[in-house]
Formats: C-alpha cells, structure tokens, sequence
C-alpha cells in the first residue's frame, strides 16, 4: 500500500486560522476552536493512506482538477493527489457559498 506525504498550501493553512480565530474569539470558545483545529488536522494527515476514499467533486471546474471533498464535523477539506503526493488546498466552512470561495 503506498503511504502519500500530505502537503498543505498556504492558503489551507490560513483556512484553518481563520477557523480557529473565528471560534476563539468572535464565539469565545477556544477549547471548541482547538478541538476542531486538531480534529481538522488529524484527518488531514489521515490521506497519507488511501486518500482516494473520498470521490473527486461533481462540480467544474473542481472535476477536471481532480479536486476531492472530505467532510469534517461543518467543514470542507478540499485536496488533490498528484503521483504519490496529497495537496491540501482549500478548508472551508461547509454551510459557506464553497464554489463561489473556491473560485475566489
């Protein structure tokens, strides 16, 4: 079984600040922001096994990209396989306009 190495961008990493400052402190919950920065984080590194589990995205042009959706708890991880690598691009707030902000 191959074992991927799980990359994640920038812009994924500043996803996921936003996530966790939103809940910190607009919520004022920050034992809620870090449990679900870490549960986030855990499946992310999870796609080193068998990342194509998750089906890519009906949606265009998400689908001709490759792009592949995994839910966590309200939250998108979105990611693409390239060879033997995983590229973590997008996590976004599921109930959010997604094709609009990954268009954006």
């Amino acid at each position: 079984m191959i074992q991927y190495i799980v990359e994640i961008t920038d812009e994924a990493l500043a996803d996921m600040e936003q996530l966790y400052n939103y809940i910190a402190f607009s919520l004022l919950s920050p034992e809620n922001a870090i449990g679900q920065y870490n549960r986030i984080a855990d499946a992310i590194l999870k796609l080193d096994m068998l990342p194509e589990r998750f089906r890519i995205m009906d949606s265009e042009p998400e689908h001709s990209k490759g792009i592949r959706q995994m839910l966590v708890d309200n939250y998108s991880v979105f990611y693409v396989i390239q060879g033997e690598k995983v590229t973590v691009t997008d996590v976004l707030y599921s109930a959010s306009d997604i094709d609009k902000r990954l268009k954006g």
